[in-house]
């Protein structure tokens, strides 16, 4: 757990060359405190003691390789929470998929790139961080919500409270981890709100519709690619088309968010509407209308509503954006394309409503401009 009584979150090294613990020491001191082990064994032991906020393991160690040291970690109450980024140089043969199934949340090559590499630790510390808080594990906060009242969690002020503390932790995070889509997620949340009141003017959509449940829609989008956090950077940030094994491995995304935020659920004690919603659009906002989606393969009104119109916005914005690896389309021929996909991608009658408002959400989009 982060210690907010220390200005200064935890990082723990392990590695078996003392130049690169020297090398790590030299990179992070101004912004952490940094610990350093020589062994697999010796890094077990100051994990227990310490507590980091975040391990940086090599992989290629003698006596214990970092698998090993990762597994034993992850099997230790006391050290399984703790973030773990796997170092490894270029010529070392490793197994990703290996890693982040043992728990790992990243891999950094070496020699290493000292922007990347403290991009990636202050990414993963502030998630570590946003995550002991929506655990209640931080005494700073109890003593807060213990000043303001006698009854913490009875409270649902406070709920609330600890709700939105946990969600702007985690929208910040999500765009941080992903630069180049900007304001995509202020954009997307506002397509939401303005595709649901125009969809509320079908019959058919009147009463579920209503002002609360748009307004749940529209707090809670901005969580739709949380689960991004967990795709390594190597995939997240390609420049170019991905390969099979590699869209894989982003599709996840999908699962990773719903469990993140099923797990925020989970801790909160009880059932909240703003996170099933949040859970919804997470899981199922790449789903197809015609049921070729992913990751579950549901079809039509059995995609849940939230996703459906989520599915609609997302597309757009990708489409007029710049990304990596595609230039921005224009709006009309976005409009073409997501037209093109009424009744196989896309819920034909949030299409139809789209139609009537694209140059709406056009300029929602000059607004909100990279």
């Amino acid at each position: 757990m982060y210690d907010f009584s220390s200005s200064k979150p935890t990082l723990l090294v392990i590695d078996d060359i003392p130049e690169n613990l020297t090398l790590m020491y030299q990179l992070f001191k101004d912004d952490y405190k940094v610990k350093g082990a020589n062994s697999g064994a010796r890094g077990i032991a100051v994990a227990e003691s310490v507590n980091p906020d975040l391990i940086l393991l090599d992989i290629m160690m003698p006596e214990m390789d970092g698998y090993e040291v990762c597994r034993r970690l992850k099997h230790n109450p006391v050290t399984r929470d703790v973030p773990v980024i796997f170092l490894t140089a270029k010529v070392d043969r490793i197994d990703e998929q290996k890693g982040l199934e043992m728990g790992a949340v990243d891999y950094v090559t070496k020699p290493i790139n000292p922007e990347i590499v403290k991009a990636r630790v202050k990414t993963h510390v502030a998630l570590k961080i946003a995550s002991d808080l929506l655990k209640g594990k931080n005494e700073a906060l109890e003593k807060e919500v213990e000043r303001r009242t006698s009854e913490i969690l009875r409270q649902r002020e406070e709920l609330h409270a600890i709700q939105d503390v946990a969600f702007y932790a985690m929208v910040s995070l999500a765009e941080t981890r992903d630069n180049e889509t900007g304001n995509h997620i202020r954009r997307t949340q506002t397509y939401i709100k303005l595709l649901a009141e125009k969809l509320r003017e079908n019959p058919s959509y009147s009463a579920v519709l209503d002002d609360n449940t748009i307004g749940l829609f529209y707090k809670s989008a901005p969580l739709h690619d949380i689960g991004k956090i967990g795709i390594p950077d190597n995939i997240l940030l390609k420049k170019g088309k991905l390969t099979p094994e590699e869209f894989d491995v982003m599709k996840t995304h999908t699962t990773i968010g719903f469990e993140a935020i099923e797990n925020a659920e989970k801790i909160s004690g009880q059932p909240m509407k703003f996170l099933k919603c949040a859970k919804e659009i997470a899981y199922s906002h790449h789903e197809y209308w015609d049921g070729s989606g992913y990751p579950q393969g549901l079809a039509g009104n059995n995609i849940p509503l939230s996703a459906r119109l989520m599915a609609v916005a997302d597309v757009y914005d990708a489409l007029i954006s710049k990304r990596v690896y595609k230039p921005a389309f224009t709006h009309q021929d976005a409009v073409q394309l997501i037209l093109s996909g009424k009744g196989t991608q896309f819920d034909p009658d949030i299409v139809d409503a789209f139609i009537e408002i694209a140059d709406e959400l056009y300029e929602v989009s000059l607004r909100y401009n990279n």
